[in-house]
């Protein structure tokens, strides 16, 4: 099998991980800037809590606190993105926080129909009055969704509901989304930190973004309606409402279980190279660009 050098070079793990960093180390390298793939940094006023880069990246701080922002919507957004970036520059970094639009920014996903208006909530209705009952309904209407779906999970439940309603499937979308065709040559890189190290950084970060002014974040961003979207930033309640030790403790536990979800993400994403980002993030860059180059 042959290999063209890549034009995109894409850089995920899991919160805490380092992801800004050495995606901004190998942006520098390859005289090219960093694309973000991360479903809450692309809001503007979140910047502590979504850990924005402090130097200018592209999709972060595009949209008001108030606005929704769907995949499709970004996909578009990016691909704009890497391919200016591409042709002005011959490469583009992207940085993944949210698996999903890692994905959609490197891949042309087929995108399922939008929901129904008030479909969702309709579904979550149903959901909350009785699961099981719900559940049974999803069988009925798509068994290979069900087969996949706990009746314990009430998003992927509601979700699949809501796919079935406008004639898709949740089982297809998956099916579609690992997929190891690009749009363009592409080399995924994940990061692998060893847990012990994981957890001293999980909790110095979520130390430094209290230091930083979080609480008075998070309290001023919920002073208005945030959009269903905006309102998943991590810790954005807990931070808001509960005293500060209790707090810090919330927002570590929150960011310990999102790393858990985003190493699962890693190890499903084909292709992907697994690097060991226990050391600076300048040999991590160096690495990855010795590895773009010998493609």
């Amino acid at each position: 099998m042959t290999f063209s050098p890549p034009e995109v070079i894409a850089i995920f793990g899991p919160t805490a991980s380092g992801k800004s960093a050495i995606a901004e180390d190998v942006a520098d390298r390859l005289d090219t800037e960093v694309v973000s793939a991360d479903a809450l940094q692309v809001y503007r006023g979140l910047e502590i809590l979504t850990n924005q880069p402090s130097r200018p990246t592209r999709l972060v701080g595009i949209r008001d606190l108030q606005e929704e922002m769907s995949v499709g919507e970004f996909a578009t957004l990016a691909h704009a993105a890497i391919d200016e970036l591409v042709r002005e520059h011959g490469s583009a970094v992207v940085a993944g926080g949210t698996g999903l639009y890692l994905r959609a920014a490197l891949v042309d996903l087929e995108i399922p129909p939008a929901p129904a208006a008030g479909a969702r909530d309709f579904w979550e209705r149903r959901y909350d009055e009785d699961p099981a009952t719900a559940y049974a309904e999803l069988a009925a209407r798509d068994p290979a969704a069900a087969a996949v779906v706990h009746v314990n999970d009430r998003r992927r439940v509601v979700r699949a509901l809501e796919l079935s309603e406008a004639g898709a499937s949740l089982v297809h979308a998956r099916d579609r989304l690992w997929t190891d065709e690009m749009r363009r040559p592409t080399l995924v890189v994940g990061l692998d930190v060893p847990p012990e190290e994981l957890e001293r950084r999980i909790r110095t970060r979520a130390a430094e973004m209290l230091e930083r002014g979080a609480i008075e974040e998070a309290r001023g961003a919920r002073t208005n309606a945030l959009s269903k979207t905006a309102a998943k930033a991590l810790g954005i309640d807990e931070l808001a409402t509960l005293p500060k030790q209790e707090a810090f403790e919330r927002l570590v536990q929150r960011t310990r279980r999102d790393a858990a979800y985003q190493r699962k993400w890693m190890r499903r994403i084909p292709t992907l190279v697994l690097l060991d980002a226990s050391v600076s993030s300048e040999q991590v860059a160096d690495e990855i660009v010795d590895l773009a180059r010998a493609r």
